[in-house]
């Protein structure tokens, strides 16, 4: 017997009075203004993976110089290498836009780059630009140049001749009408922009050529399309090829012998053997299509096959390539690149043996036929011999990452998720080895497209990764293996219809209880080996042919792009609430807010219109409260509909009524991801399609985090043992906040202490590993947290020094055209003599001894310091080489330690705020036990006392061979017959030479490279390797330390011979003799 689920429209329920907060975007512009926070200690760490890498959209090389790359990624900026991909430099991480579709190179100028914003794919997760850049210092600063409102711009083509004048084909916005789209000129560098072909509000342009002999002559193609949330509409009327031979004034449109049907997206070619012939790869209805060659410069075409982009569709590939190495070869953009031998009457697949697929931009060098690269979705892969082999270039840290999830694995927690066609992949936050993190740390857990993953609390092997629309596997990392566990229709029911990142979830009151959404939501008691549905449909469950798209409904004979269709009117977010089992949230795509207060047996609506929103805006995430029952917060984003607003509410009684919290945010900001702090309730993180957002109170301002580039990220996790916020990006892979918990005790109350310390998480005591050789600079390693306990602390003054303060009066002065008065002298001497504030941090153990003193400048703000662990160095001080250095001494073992705060200004030091107490943890043993804790301080002491003493002879020895040089000067002008001190100079000379060959040795032996005895700092030196791991000193190294005091023993006496009696004689002699005096003498 079916469960029967009821489904009530909100509307209908009675019981329940409803106070929609439909106003609350109007209400902007009455929120006070937010006062910014200190947040420049809480900077992201970037953890890689680069084996993945990500879509390229466009690659230039230097013209004069083919070890200079620049690359346009779709999502992750641009990128420039000048090694020929050795190493790497982000060049557009501080733009307004992270997506790029286009990259060119000025001919006259190559230090001049232009890029277009704004992917040049029609896919279903692309992000939009805002217009065209320029840089004239080869990516160092760039400046916006116009056509903001383009949002996707194909390619950029810079006149020959003139950098004044450029022709740009412009796809124009992908998800409603309008805009700045078609192909637009400018005469004067970007200052003004014309449109010169197209007029249509669907119509933009997909490809622009000009022929190398005449660059008045230009090719162009344009393309009608339109993407909703349910649909792909892939070419119309506006669809065609367009020449002009006036520069840009004029077009013709080009028709003999071209497709007469609708056409869709257009790839250009013009061969550079014979710019006569133009070859073009054209897009039919159903995403037919074929390659058409002129030999007429495009005045009569003829089909020559019907070689289209295949699989994900035309509209995501279809660059065309003509080789210029040999007439009529041509390579077609594809998931294989398609290559033809005879200008496209025949296309064969290229050899792509250990590369990936999909393919979207191909360079050749002018000098090396046998030359290929290519961009993918996985990035940049280069040929050596014509496509036989292929080398990848992994060092490029650019997947794009749907969802994020963590373990609890020690000592290192593990991060997942699933990539655009890249699989699903984890790997750990931070290493035991000190390099960092590198490729070989992550792997593969799922292939295809990887969606949401999740991990199990109970079991940290066990995780679930999915591919696209819903494909869910249960994945044991021991074994490797993979079991298909999505959920099936059963006979009689309707095709199951997963969103194409499909949400899952675990139990939060049992780890072997998932959630699963298709259009319904489906639950498993046993990790998945049984599945049972817990709701009806909760979408609209409605024809997507029929609803409008390019303004309108359209004809089932237009150009429907069925296969690039995800499925349409499922759910999209999950929630179960962690103090209530049973109460469950459901978003959908089509506009529905679903919520069940008992396991499924009844459903809630809510139609997002009630929330003031248009009626199918997306349902991007939906939170229980960690705190509150009645609490619930929903993320919605209505870009589909062009719409690019942040939409963020939450509802205090579980949907009765709704208030936005995203009147703080900017516009032009969409919002993926909301997370709660699991212990203050009024901390919040938000991922959006710009950076991540933290608010300290309930969601009211929102405050903007340093430390990641300005992109999408669309997925947020906290890791709770360690206090992280680890973050998805969509084109940079995984961001890593470490110990974010000082957030939670920032309280206006707290900021407004002269200086506050806050509480470290627990350090981790082990010694980094090394396990890599010399690796090469293309190896790829990212950052491992900062070793040891990192403290975050807080000072509220602002600490410049005078002449700090006395310049920026200046330069206030300069820039108002006044007079800069001489300060004085008097003011110019307290500045050279003021010493700048500082912060002192002092560690003490739990008896309240000083372990360690660090300090830092002191500035206004939040900061962070780390200390790694150690004990100061006990290394003499030389007064002839003072430096700000605060060198390290030996590891201190594991226990409970406490930590203060001071400043020092103006010759005072102070204590600010209370101390903070913490634990240092080991985060392993060793397969043998070591010595214990006492033991290793034990020695630690001896071995400092022995190398203190070694110190103290070797600088008294040092100070003998001066004094001796000295009196031996002074005694060749004292007034007085050498008879009486030549003879007790050599003695002490003799006596300084026997020591010195007794404690360092023959220097002779040294000289021939023969070995001698060990030394004093030979025994000292394997000592002191007793301290160096955490298993402790053996019995040879305390075997060495005693050797080391038994040399010590044997020496001292000689030592003091020389020092407390024949060098003071001797001085006497030469004293009453009347030597000269000797500096440094009482």
């Amino acid at each position: 017997m079916k469960r029967k689920h009821l489904v009530l429209p909100l509307i209908a329920i009675l019981l329940f009075s409803f106070s929609f907060d439909v106003n609350a975007q109007s209400r902007r512009k009455k929120q006070p203004k937010k006062k910014e926070l200190p947040l420049e200690a809480f900077q992201f760490r970037n953890v890689g993976p680069a084996f993945l890498s990500g879509r390229i959209a466009d690659i230039v090389f230097h013209p004069e110089n083919d070890n200079i790359w620049y690359v346009a990624v779709g999502s992750g900026g641009v990128w420039k290498t000048e090694n020929a991909g050795t190493t790497w430099t982000p060049l557009f991480d501080d733009q307004s836009s992270y997506s790029t579709g286009c990259v060119t190179l000025d001919p006259q100028n190559p230090s001049t780059v232009w890029v277009g914003t704004g992917e040049n794919v029609g896919g279903r997760h692309v992000a939009y630009g805002d217009g065209i850049y320029r840089s004239q210092d080869g990516g160092k600063s760039w400046e916006n140049r116009g056509l903001k409102t383009s949002e996707h711009i194909s390619k950029i083509i810079v006149h020959p001749d003139n950098s004044d004048i450029l022709w740009v084909a412009v796809q124009g916005p992908l998800w409603k009408k309008g805009g700045q789209r078609g192909v637009y000129k400018t005469t004067n560098g970007g200052k003004k922009w014309r449109q010169v072909l197209g007029n249509n509000q669907w119509t933009g342009a997909t490809d622009i050529m000009v022929d190398p002999r005449n660059p008045k002559i230009l090719y162009a193609a344009t393309w009608d399309r339109h993407r909703t949330v349910a649909a792909l509409m892939s070419g119309g009327p506006g669809s065609g090829i367009h020449k002009s031979t006036d520069g840009g004034k004029t077009w013709q449109e080009l028709e003999n012998g071209l497709p007469t049907s609708n056409m869709g997206k257009i790839g250009l070619a013009i061969s550079p053997q014979n710019p006569d012939v133009i070859y073009a790869a054209i897009e039919l209805d159903r995403t037919t299509g074929g390659v058409f060659r002129s030999a007429d410069q495009g005045a009569s075409w003829k089909k020559m096959s019907n070689a289209v982009s295949s699989a994900t569709g035309p509209h995501y590939y279809q660059e065309l390539y003509a080789s210029p190495h040999k007439f009529d070869r041509l390579y077609l953009m594809n998931v294989r690149v398609l290559t033809s031998e005879d200008g496209g009457k025949t296309f064969v697949q290229l050899s792509e043996k250990k590369k990936h697929s999909d393919n979207h931009v191909i360079v050749f060098k002018k000098d090396d036929p046998d030359y290929l690269m290519l961009g993918t979705d996985a990035g940049i892969y280069e040929s050596f011999d014509l496509a036989k082999n292929w080398r990848y270039h992994k060092n490029l840290p650019l997947t794009q990452f749907y969802k994020v999830a963590v373990n609890n694995a020690t000592p290192f927690y593990h991060i997942f998720g699933g990539t655009q066609d890249n699989g699903s992949a984890g790997g750990p936050s931070a290493t035991d080895e000190y390099q960092g993190i590198s490729n070989k740390h992550w792997y593969k857990t799922l292939g295809s497209d990887g969606h949401q993953s999740a991990t199990d609390p109970e079991y940290n092997d066990l995780i679930y990764a999915e591919t696209q629309q819903g494909g869910l596997h249960r994945v044991d990392l021991k074994t490797g293996e993979q079991l298909f566990i999505q959920p099936q229709a059963q006979l009689g029911d309707p095709h199951e219809r997963f969103n194409w990142d499909a949400p899952i979830v675990v139990s939060p009151h049992d780890p072997a209880t998932l959630y699963f959404a298709s259009y319904r939501v489906w639950k498993s008691e046993n990790r998945g080996d049984d599945w049972t549905p817990i709701s009806g449909d909760l979408t609209r469950n409605e024809e997507r042919l029929a609803l409008p798209i390019m303004g309108r409904k359209q004809s089932w004979d237009n150009a429907w792009d069925v296969g690039a269709m995800s499925n349409y009117n499922t759910i999209t977010s999950l929630s179960e609430s962690p103090l209530v089992k049973g109460l469950i949230y459901a978003g959908t795509d089509d506009g529905f807010i679903q919520i069940t207060t008992n396991g499924g047996e009844q459903w809630t609506q809510i139609p997002v219109t009630k929330l003031g929103l248009p009626a199918r805006t997306f349902v991007n995430d939906i939170k229980a409260d960690l705190h509150d029952p009645n609490t619930v917060y929903v993320v919605l984003d209505n870009h589909k509909e062009g719409d690019f607003n942040p939409y963020l509410y939450k509802s205090t009684d579980r949907g009765q009524s709704w208030t936005s919290l995203s009147t703080s945010l900017p516009k032009r900001t969409l919002l993926w991801r909301i997370v709660q702090d699991p212990v203050k309730k009024e901390l919040f993180f938000l991922a959006t399609e710009f950076g991540i957002y933290a608010s300290l109170n309930d969601g009211v301002d929102w405050h903007k985090l340093p430390g990641t580039p300005n992109m999408g990220f669309r997925d947020l996790v906290i890791q709770q043992r360690e206090n992280d916020l680890v973050a998805a990006s969509f084109g940079r892979g995984f961001y890593v906040l470490d110990d974010y918990s000082a957030l939670r005790d920032m309280t206006p109350e707290v900021l407004k202490q002269k200086g506050t310390l806050f509480t470290p998480r627990t350090a981790k005591w082990f010694v980094p590993k090394s396990n890599l050789g010399n690796t090469g600079a293309d190896f790829y390693i990212a950052k491992n947290p900062a070793f040891g306990a990192v403290f975050t602390y807080h000072l509220s003054d602002d600490f410049k020094t005078q002449k700090q303060q006395r310049q920026e009066s200046e330069k206030e002065r300069s820039k108002n055209g006044r007079d800069i008065p001489f300060p004085g002298y008097d003011r110019l001497d307290a500045e050279n003599q003021e010493t700048p504030a500082k912060v002192w941090l002092t560690i003490k153990d739990n008896d309240g001894n000083v372990i360690r003193n660090l300090y830092q400048k002191a500035e206004k703000g939040t900061h962070r310091l780390a200390w790694n662990l150690r004990h100061a160095s006990i290394q003499a001080v030389n007064p002839d080489r003072v430096s700000d250095r605060n060198p390290s001494g030996p590891m201190v073992t594991p226990g409970n330690y406490s930590a203060q705060l001071y400043l020092q200004q103006n010759g005072q030091i102070i204590p600010l705020g209370a101390s903070v107490n913490f634990e240092v943890k080991p985060i392993r043993e060793g397969v043998l036990k070591g010595v214990d804790y006492a033991t290793f301080d034990a020695y630690r002491k001896d071995y400092n006392a022995v190398s203190r003493e070694v110190t103290v002879l070797r600088d008294q020895f040092a100070q003998a061979q001066k004094k001796a040089a000295a009196l031996k000067m002074a005694a060749r002008r004292a007034e007085s017959s050498p008879e009486l001190f030549v003879e007790d100079l050599n003695k002490i000379e003799q006596a300084l030479f026997a020591l010195e060959r007794k404690t360092t040795g023959s220097a002779a032996r040294e000289e021939v490279g023969e070995k001698n005895p060990p030394n004093v700092q030979t025994h000292l030196s394997v000592a002191y390797r007793g301290l160096r791991t955490t298993y402790g000193p053996t019995g040879l190294h305390r075997q060495s330390l005693s050797t080391a005091q038994q040399m010590i023993a044997l020496y001292r006496p000689e030592l003091e011979v020389i020092t407390k009696q024949m060098l003071p004689q001797l001085e006497k002699k030469l004293k009453q003799s009347g030597a000269p005096y000797i500096k440094g003498n009482d």
